[in-house]
This record gives C-alpha cells, structure tokens and sequence, in this order.
C-alpha cells in the first residue's frame, strides 16, 4: 500500500497518497513563486517610477536631455 501524507487544506488535515501530497505541495510553491516574482517586479518598476518622476525631468524627451548635456560637457 503507497505511504499516506498528510496535507492541511482549509485549516483541515487530510490523509492522500504520498504522489499526492507532492504534487499539493508543489501547486503551493509555484503559486508562492509567481506572487514573489509578481511583487519584485512591481517593486522595480515603481523605483523606476518614483526615480523618473523625482529627478525633475519627466516632461523633457530624451533629445532635449542630450542637447542640454552636451552644451555642458558631458
């Protein structure tokens, strides 16, 4: 008879087949992964956000960015 396992669904315990157990745990870490790689890249756009719309720049295209820096030196 295969091992049995126990998995918590619900906030109830059931006992299933140990394939079964494995293959419940392993849902659970791939949805764990995609909300993690979900809320890093919300993260990094909203710095990229929040970084664009501090440096006083926003409504500037990037040519007229380019010819005010080469005017100083850059």
């Amino acid at each position: 008879m295969a091992n049995r396992q126990a998995i918590n669904v619900g906030g109830e315990e059931h006992l299933v087949r140990e394939d079964t157990a494995k293959a419940w745990r392993g849902v659970n870490w791939a949805l764990l992964s995609i909300g993690a790689f979900i809320l890093i890249v919300a993260l990094v756009f909203l710095s990229g956000l929040f970084t664009a719309t501090s440096d006083g720049e926003l409504d500037r295209t990037p040519v007229e960015r380019q010819r005010d820096g080469a005017g100083r030196g850059n």
